[in-house]
């Protein structure tokens, strides 16, 4: 998927457009509290710490949502602010199984590169 395609549906996805988010190169959003201090340095810190995957731990449990208004799944980890979104055309078998450890692998990629690719700081949309 193209950056500026991930950046729309992750606006289409999150409830509240006032959230400050980080989007990196593989797919996951960081959702932050606050855009206080430097946003972009604690989403990367946030992934780096929950985005590995740790066989046999929380660090490797997922969670497959399919949202109304998305086509596609968002996958959680054991972070509710670490998501990344998985389109329906990146998985041959759309099952939960599938779907949650593609998400996964996703995750771990970008907690590999902390690559971000969009911040989003709150916007305002009137």
């Amino acid at each position: 998927m193209t950056t500026p395609t991930l950046i729309t549906t992750w606006r289409t996805l999150l409830a509240d457009p006032h959230k400050t988010w980080a989007l990196f190169e593989h797919g996951t959003c960081v959702v932050l509290a606050t855009a206080s201090g430097d946003p972009a340095g604690r989403a990367a810190d946030l992934l780096a710490q929950f985005g590995p995957v740790g066989a046999g731990s929380a660090a490797g449990d997922f969670g497959v949502i399919t949202p109304d208004a998305v086509e596609g799944w968002v996958v959680t980890g054991h972070h509710p602010d670490v998501l990344t979104y998985v389109a329906p055309q990146e998985v041959a078998e759309p099952t939960d199984l599938s779907v949650g450890l593609y998400g996964r692998t996703k995750r771990a990629l970008d907690a590999v590169g902390l690559r971000i690719v969009h911040l989003e700081n709150g916007r305002d949309d009137g």
